[in-house]
């Protein structure tokens, strides 16, 4: 295990220590897939090219059980690949799975969901005689592409949010020759420890630092550190604890995001939908929100900066514009925000209105005139403005 943590981090520069660790343990558990209960997904994301994506699943595909690299397969294929011995699934480029031109990859998306937990199968008809099979689905898998993935495999992955090297960080290059006879040799030795041991790997249930879908995510690879023993038990579960938390603060941010889309829109229809608000008209009107947080953000409350930042992730950024007066200013044009505003706080659906039921016209019948009204009718004025008098 510490050979394999560090050829690891001879090829690739991870986020942190504790990203690295975790990756080490991922590998790891793909020798016991057979004896687990989950099988997580490890998300490498980066917010740009060049941040050592394809690089990671290069070293994973040298050194898991049973490696299958694929960028744009077809979720048939995978259905009857993946079996009681499944494959670890190495998935890149999954921008076109998740992004806007996945087209009909709902299924994959489906597969990769369900996947995560055993005895989730996907029934199909299949074959000649048009039968319905339930076909497999249980199989770890990693996934890299550029932005984060849906919120439905971010929850049930370890997530390495990688960034592009700094001049000072260097890496061994990676060369077919050379890096992976040692990588297989690091792999061939590890499924000789952890193989025998899978039955042993099944029936422990390892004390988790986390809890619900974090813990089923995170077990396979407590289990493997508790196998390994030495310093390995206590590093995994730091791990655990650093990587969780730093999603949740991702969680938090992501809200807050939301909101402040929310609170633009908002301070664009007070003030008439304007074509576009200067900057510092726009922070203005945000601080004053006693109730929303922006007056304590960061140190000293939001500024141009921290809107800047905040609202890149969407494709927004202000610009130069001339207002009525002639005069240029830094602003936010509010056509940058109308598909942001539409994806991500949408305006709620009205009811919809009950159908008035139009009460037909009263159309007159031909033919024979109405009978007359059965019995008689009093004759003379009623007494006291009342009606006739009742009989004695």
């Amino acid at each position: 295990m510490d050979e394999l943590r560090a050829a690891i981090g001879r090829y690739v520069v991870l986020p942190s220590e504790e990203a690295l660790t975790a990756v080490t343990l991922w590998v790891a558990a793909s020798h016991i897939q057979p004896a687990l209960q989950h099988a997580p997904r490890l998300a490498v994301v980066g917010p740009t090219k060049g941040c050592g994506k394809s690089r990671v699943l290069d070293v994973l595909h040298e050194t898991v059980s049973r490696p299958m690299m694929t960028v744009n397969t077809s979720p048939a294929v995978v259905f009857r690949i993946i079996g009681e011995d499944p494959p670890t699934l190495l998935v890149d480029e999954a921008d076109t799975i998740f992004g806007p031109k996945a087209g009909d990859k709902e299924d994959l998306r489906g597969l990769l969901n369900a996947g995560h937990q055993r005895n989730r199968p996907a029934w199909r008809i299949s074959g000649p005689e048009h039968k319905p099979t339930a076909f497999p689905t249980f199989a770890m898998a990693a996934l890299a592409g550029i932005g984060d993935l849906p919120d439905t495999i971010m929850d049930r992955a370890v997530v390495l949010r990688m960034q592009k090297r700094k001049p000072g960080e260097k890496v061994a290059p990676f060369r077919s020759r050379h890096s992976v006879p040692e990588l297989n040799t690091l792999r061939d030795r590890l499924a000789a420890w952890l193989t025998p041991l899978r039955g042993t790997a099944h029936r422990l249930v390892p004390p988790m630092p986390v809890e619900d879908r974090a813990a089923d995510t995170w077990e396979p690879l407590v289990i493997v550190a508790d196998l390994a023993g030495g310093h390995w038990p206590a590093q995994a579960r730091a791990a655990c604890l650093a990587m969780t938390r730093n999603e949740m603060v991702q969680d938090e941010q992501t809200t807050l995001k939301t909101r402040l889309l929310r609170d633009i829109r908002r301070v664009f229809e007070q003030q008439g939908d304007q074509e576009a608000l200067r900057s510092h008209d726009l922070l203005a009107v945000l601080i004053q929100d006693a109730e929303a947080p922006w007056a304590e953000y960061g140190t000293k409350g939001l500024n141009a900066y921290h809107l800047a930042n905040l609202l890149r992730d969407f494709g927004i950024s202000p610009a130069n514009h001339r207002f009525e007066n002639g005069r240029q200013a830094k602003a936010y044009a509010r056509n940058q925000f109308l598909d942001a505003w539409a994806r991500y706080c949408p305006d709620p659906v009205p009811p919809a209105a009950s159908p008035v039921q139009e009460v037909p016209p009263v159309r007159p019948t031909w033919g024979k005139p109405p009978a007359p009204p059965a019995g008689t009718l009093p004759v003379g004025p009623p007494r006291n403005g009342t009606g006739p008098a009742r009989p004695r």
